[in-house]
Formats: C-alpha cells, sequence, structure tokens
C-alpha cells in the first residue's frame, strides 16, 4: 500500500513539475517574441503618401544593454531630419505575466551626447542608468492576442504631459512581424486633445 502511494505521489510531483516547465517556456517564447519583433528600422512613409495629412516618420528602436536586461534605444524624427529627432527614449520591457508585457518609457538627462548612436548600440555602454529618468504613469502594457501580434496602451490618464497645453498623454500602440501602429495624443484638463493624430495612429513599417 504505502509502494501504491508513493508512485502515485511521484507521478503527481513529476505531471506537476512538466506543466510548470512548459508554462515557463511558453512564457519565455512569448516574452522574447515581442523583444524580436519590436526592434528595427521603420518608417511612415507609405502611410503619408496615403493619407497627407500624417507625416514621413522615422523610427529607430534597438537594443542596448543585454547584460543589464531587456532594453531598447529608441528615436523618432521627421524623416527629412533624422539627424534632429524630436524624441529620444530609452523603453524598458518587462513582462508581467504569460500573456502581458510593459514598456516603461524613460528620458535620458544628456539626450543630445546619444542622437545618432542606434547605429553603435555598443556605444551606450558607457551610459548610467543614473542618467536616465522614468515616466511614471507612461508605461504601454502590451498583451498578445496571437502569435506576433501584440496590442495595448497607457493607463487612463496616468501619463502626466506639459506639451502645448496638455494635462496628460496617452499612447495605443500595435505590434506586428513588419509593423507597428502607434497612436499618441496630448489632452489637457478639461479632456480636449491638444496634440497628436486625429484620425488613427501612424502607421510604421520596418524596412
Amino acid at each position: 500500500m504505502k509502494k501504491i502511494i508513493t508512485l502515485v505521489v511521484t507521478s503527481i510531483l513529476i505531471i506537476s513539475c512538466k506543466s510548470s516547465s512548459s508554462s515557463i517556456s511558453k512564457s519565455e517564447s512569448n516574452f522574447n517574441e515581442l523583444l524580436t519583433i519590436m526592434k528595427g528600422n521603420y518608417s511612415s512613409e507609405k502611410h503619408s503618401k496615403r493619407d497627407t495629412t500624417y507625416f514621413n516618420i522615422s523610427l529607430r528602436m534597438v537594443p542596448i544593454w543585454k547584460e543589464k536586461g531587456n532594453y531598447l534605444y529608441v528615436e523618432q524624427a521627421m524623416f527629412s531630419k533624422q539627424d534632429k529627432p524630436y524624441r529620444v527614449r530609452i523603453y524598458k520591457v518587462s513582462q508581467i505575466n504569460e500573456n502581458e508585457f510593459i514598456s516603461e518609457i524613460h528620458t535620458i538627462k544628456n539626450e543630445k551626447d546619444w542622437i545618432g548612436k542606434w547605429k553603435t548600440p555598443e556605444a551606450f555602454d558607457n551610459l548610467s542608468e543614473n542618467e536616465i529618468d522614468k515616466k511614471e504613469g507612461c508605461g504601454v502594457v502590451l498583451k498578445r492576442i496571437g502569435k506576433n501580434n501584440f496590442s495595448g496602451s497607457t493607463g487612463n490618464k496616468t501619463c502626466p504631459s506639459e506639451l502645448r497645453g496638455a494635462s496628460y498623454a496617452s499612447s495605443i500602440v500595435t505590434v506586428t512581424p513588419n509593423s507597428i501602429v502607434s497612436w499618441d495624443q496630448g489632452y489637457d484638463k478639461n479632456d480636449k486633445q491638444v496634440w497628436g493624430a486625429e484620425k488613427g495612429g501612424y502607421e510604421f513599417l520596418k524596412y
């Protein structure tokens, strides 16, 4: 009888371990999937030609600090003025659970010193974590809604903004293997939009 009980307990433990291992493996796989498809060089050229109310924007997302975690250096600029980007950021991408992830946004204190360094990502080894500041409440939570398909947004009125009289900003993002659709908008204290696209997000295609 004792032998039978021991065998049953052992079998349960083995099944439990296999189930746990499978879950962890799937979880890590989903995270790696997101990291892989996020990185790259993008432009909204085709979108701007289809709808002239949108600009041709360049977007660079390059992995840095590989020894510290999962970070991306991000540069956004008018395609004709890539030496003068209007947005320079570092994103820290982390896992919340099996199908949810967060991209936390950080500014760089001396951002002009790092413009164009996406060409040489190893240069960021000389950038200290003390030289970046997290934008509290501005992280984008991305949910896996299918293979190589992630979508999400910032929280409701959680991301403060003072740009052009705004009180807060919001971002809605969709990531697929060859594109990122990003809709950034700013609102004043009365919830009136004061900046950002009005009809929908910018469609960035990877090249």
